[in-house]
Order: C-alpha cells, then structure tokens, then sequence
C-alpha cells in the first residue's frame, strides 16, 4: 500500500507554505521518505538527516535530496545545518532511539523559521502494554528504542521553548483501519505473516505533536 500518503505528510499538509517551493528538514531521511515526500511536494527544496544516507534508500532516494546532513543526533552538533532556514521540519519515529531526544529537540527548533512548523512523531506510553508482532507493535519489539516518551513531556517541551502547540494526539487514520483485512491477508499470502505496523492505526501505537515557532 504504498500510495498511501504518510501520516506524517498528512498532518502537516494544511499548514504548509501556499509557495510550493517551501524548504523542508527531514530528521531521519530514511525509508525511502526522499522520493515519497518529492512525490507529493516535486518542487519542494529537500533536506535529510540522518547517521548514514543509505538506510534502505535507493539512488532515487539520495538523487531526492537537494541537501543531506550525516550526522549522529546524540552528539548535538548541529552547526552545518542552517538556523531560521526551514519552512517546516518532521521528525517520524526517531526520538524514541535517542537516549537524549529532549535536548536534540529543543536544539533543532533553531532550524525553523519563525512561523514553520514542526512535526514529531514517535510510540504511545501505551505501546508498551500492546501485543507483540514482527516488525514492531510492542515498544520492546524494536530492540533499538532506548527512551519512552509520553505525549505530555514532549508538550511541555515546545511550551517551554516558546512555541505553539497546533495539534497533539493518537495518531489514527480510519482509511488504514478499512484496510486491515486486505493487508492482513495480503501480507498472510507474500510474506506469510502480517507486519506490526498494520496493526498500528487500530491500536494507537503512536502518538503526535504538531507545533508552531512562535514569530
């Protein structure tokens, strides 16, 4: 189901820029995100971040990008990357394999222009309590997720860095929901099991923050 247009995409969607040329800071540009994000957004000016380029992305994926920072976020040393630049920044699934997310967080709010936006996404509090499946439905199915954040801290957080808070909550989509039972016996028949990720919408594996730097 690939046409699916991420949550991450979604969300931010109706806050972007009316230019079409708005530049974007993608914080772990993996998974092919590249070549999705230009998909929706061709003429959006693209920059990724993330310890190494090659993380299951292809050469369409590196030729995506306008930009890319490698670096290892831990170490908070983000002076090649520049500040009041980006329009709008996403991070989708990367704090929660940080041991210090918080303070990667608040050092990478600089990046935004007054007015942009920020998205962050990562695993519900509740995830840890939810059934395990491949591929991650459980917290501790992912042996590289070091932190739990909850929704409240990482609200506090922006608060306290003078940003606005647009929208917080369970991420959900109730089209991925219809369309359990297609994947369910889809993946049943290719893969011979069904990945934890499509089970994620129904249980509410993750949680989101969508925030605004204060002008």
């Amino acid at each position: 189901m690939a046409f699916i247009k991420p949550h991450r995409l979604k969300y931010v969607h109706s806050y972007l820029p009316k230019t079409d040329n708005f530049k974007i800071l993608d914080i772990g540009a993996g998974s092919h995100s590249p070549t999705i994000t230009k998909k929706y957004y061709p003429n959006c000016e693209y920059s990724g971040v993330d310890i190494t380029s090659n993380y299951n992305n292809s050469e369409d994926d590196l030729k995506a990008m306008d930009h890319f920072y490698e670096m290892d976020l831990t170490k908070l040393e983000f002076a090649s990357i520049p500040d009041n630049y980006f329009d709008v920044m996403i991070m989708s699934h990367v704090i929660e394999h940080l041991y210090n997310g918080d303070l990667v967080l608040k050092a990478l709010i600089s990046k935004l222009k007054p007015g942009g936006i920020f998205y962050i996404e990562f695993p519900a509090e509740r995830s840890v309590s939810l059934p395990s499946k491949k591929e991650t439905l459980n917290f501790f199915d992912d042996d590289t997720h070091v932190r739990i954040y909850s929704l409240k801290e990482i609200c506090n957080l922006f608060l306290l860095q003078n940003c606005i808070i647009v929208k917080a909550g369970t991420v959900k989509s109730w089209f991925n929901i219809f369309l359990m039972p297609i994947k369910i016996i889809w993946q049943t028949i290719t893969k011979g099991y069904v990945k934890g990720g499509v089970f994620w919408d129904w249980y509410g594996f993750a949680d989101f923050v969508l925030i605004r730097r204060k002008t």
